[in-house]
């Protein structure tokens, strides 16, 4: 068994995360197979995907559509991860099929910095 120390550091993050709160549109296919469309808000956000907060129930691996409303740019996404249910919804983290830094409208070039007291 491995520790949980060992697998952070053999998979650093491919880019930072970011606390970003957007409505999105998601549609795809519930846990029942039927088809979805609903608007949901984000959670945290990088340049492969995002965190989103679901009311609908979804499995692990499906696809999702995720439109932007802001710009109408959708982008085909892969679910990778199920959170807990919680009031306002599932956490459901998703990762776009190719890399999108801009879909968000957040710069992810721009590292936060600490401020310099002199």
């Amino acid at each position: 068994m491995v520790a949980m120390s060992e697998v952070t550091a053999a998979s650093p993050r491919r880019s930072a995360r970011v606390f970003h709160k957007m409505r999105v549109q998601a549609q795809g296919r519930a846990h029942n197979g039927k088809k979805f469309r609903e608007t949901c808000e984000t959670v945290v956000v990088n340049c492969f995907g995002g965190l989103l907060l679901l009311k609908h129930e979804v499995n692990n691996g499906e696809m999702l559509v995720i439109t932007n409303p802001e710009t109408q740019e959708e982008l085909e996404c892969r679910i990778v991860y199920l959170g807990d249910l919680g009031a306002k919804g599932q956490r459901v983290g998703i990762e776009f099929l190719t890399p999108a830094p801009r879909f968000w409208g957040v710069d992810f070039s721009v590292e936060p910095t600490s401020t310099n007291i002199h």
